[in-house]
């Protein structure tokens, strides 16, 4: 800002043109006004500045959390430890975009997104876990699954993409599954992102209209909304019966975009006492209303 002064006073002696100097008056009293809070009120509205603050308190927050996020893992990767997180929800509900927060500023020798593709026909003919068991973590790594075999309990069955058969299989194999990683010592974090239908509608009309964003529409998307209830009945069931003490399903509220991303940060630290953190110069406790463990009769989307 000094800099700036000194070159309106610059101006201001310089320039002969009383409609010049007019101007020059004027936007010095604009930059004295940037310098005071009521000053920016009034020159962008106290709205936009609300905005203007609320996006640099994320940005402040975010970045403190990412440097816990790199202690948690050099930790990892000192000790060993294998880290797995699923990131499952609805479509366009933050899961990508909590993914890349997660990572933006961690050693990618370190860490791994899991993001698969459909099925080959050979994966098709496989044990269904299979293509997901070579993607766990190897010791001294963290992986991320942007989806997850529990494309079965809801994507598969809602599209029709499965047999019944296959689905009921799925349905009792996975806890035991689970069960098996969890006593193997891999540390499973299952992370549900939950946003309300109007919300989604809302994310779609952005995505159409947006062209860094057509990529992020698929056929399935397109269909989200008329098969709301459908997943719905389906997610309930997932949750109801692979939600257990040792692989607990949690529920992020993620129609706050910003809010789901920093408080699901703040729960995987908070569950792993990684090195470091008692030294953390930020809350490492998490917003219960924005992140909670399922419970079978309190939870609703």
């Amino acid at each position: 800002m000094k800099t700036i002064f000194q070159d309106l006073e610059y101006l201001r002696k310089e320039v002969k043109d009383k409609e010049a100097k007019k101007i020059i008056k004027e936007l010095e009293e604009n930059f004295h006004l940037l310098k005071t809070k009521s000053g920016l009120s009034q020159l962008m509205g106290k709205k936009k500045l609300a905005k203007i603050t609320r996006n640099v308190e994320y940005e402040e927050e975010l970045k403190a959390l990412q440097v816990e996020l790199i202690k948690l893992q050099n930790w990892v990767y000192e000790n060993n430890k294998r880290v797995m997180i699923i990131f499952e929800g609805r479509d366009a509900a933050g899961k990508g975009g909590s993914i890349k927060r997660f990572t933006q500023y961690l050693n990618p020798r370190k860490f791994r997104v899991v993001a698969l593709q459909k099925p080959t026909e050979v994966e098709t003919g496989q044990f269904y876990f299979q293509r997901y068991f070579q993607h766990l973590p190897n010791p001294g790594e963290i992986t991320f699954f942007d989806r997850s075999w529990y494309n079965r309990a809801i994507v598969e069955p809602v599209f029709d993409f499965c047999t019944p058969d296959q689905y009921k299989k799925f349905m009792k194999e996975v806890p035991e599954i689970e069960h098996a990683l969890v006593d193997d010592g891999i540390i499973l974090i299952k992370l549900w992102y939950s946003i309300t239908k109007e919300n989604q509608q809302k994310r779609f009309k952005e995505r159409m209209t947006n062209p860094l964003k057509h990529w992020k529409l698929s056929p399935v998307d397109q269909k989200a909304q008329e098969m709301w209830d459908k997943v719905t009945y389906y997610k309930e069931e997932m949750f109801s019966r692979s939600h257990t003490s040792y692989a607990p399903w949690v529920i992020v509220d993620s129609n706050d975009k910003k809010r789901a991303r920093l408080e699901s940060i703040r729960y995987v630290l908070s569950k792993i006492d990684y090195e470091g953190k008692e030294d953390a110069k930020i809350n490492l406790h998490h917003d219960p209303e924005i992140v909670e463990r399922y419970h079978r009769i309190s939870h609703n989307e």
